[in-house]
């Protein structure tokens, strides 16, 4: 059965929250829809605004559409990307892999889509190749603020070991 968008984002929101609960993290939702997240992720040192996307597989490449859609009364569908002032990352679950990434969007900031890479491109690129394997759901903790308040990743460790 081929699902909506609708119920595509719904799903892609549920597999985000059941594994960022089963990671420790603690998750909300805004009451009102339409909000720029679509979680909230209180990772102890700090709450993260979430935006949740539906992942494709296509051969060795998982594709993430980043920008959003959304109708106004004056001005009718308006298409817009996202930036830092808005979320702090994009969540995306891949149904084919089951798998969730997460999406700094410090990298991903004005972007449209993102290419993760499942292996290396047949042609040797190595420019710009975004490798899936960068990008684990576990990451989410990593994503702490320095004492300047810039948004950064930090450490290593992955947020199980991290109590």
């Amino acid at each position: 059965m081929e699902l909506t968008t609708s119920q595509k984002g719904g799903v892609a929101e549920l597999k985000i929250a059941v594994e960022a609960a089963d990671l420790g993290i603690d998750v909300y939702r805004p009451m009102i829809d339409g909000a720029r997240c679509d979680l909230i992720f209180d990772t102890g040192a700090r709450l993260l605004r979430i935006q949740c996307k539906w992942a494709t597989r296509n051969g060795l490449v998982i594709a993430v559409r980043l920008r959003t859609s959304r109708h106004t009364p004056s001005r009718g569908y308006i298409a817009t990307t996202y930036d830092a002032s808005e979320i702090d990352g994009i969540a995306a679950y891949c149904r084919e892999l089951d798998r969730c990434f997460f999406l700094p969007i410090a990298e991903f900031e004005r972007r449209t889509f993102a290419h993760l890479r499942l292996g290396p491109a047949r042609n040797g690129q190595l420019i710009g190749v975004k490798m899936a394997e960068d990008y684990p759901f576990g990451a989410v903790a990593q994503l702490g603020e320095r004492s300047a308040g810039s948004r950064k990743v930090r450490g290593s460790s992955p947020l199980s070991s991290i109590r």
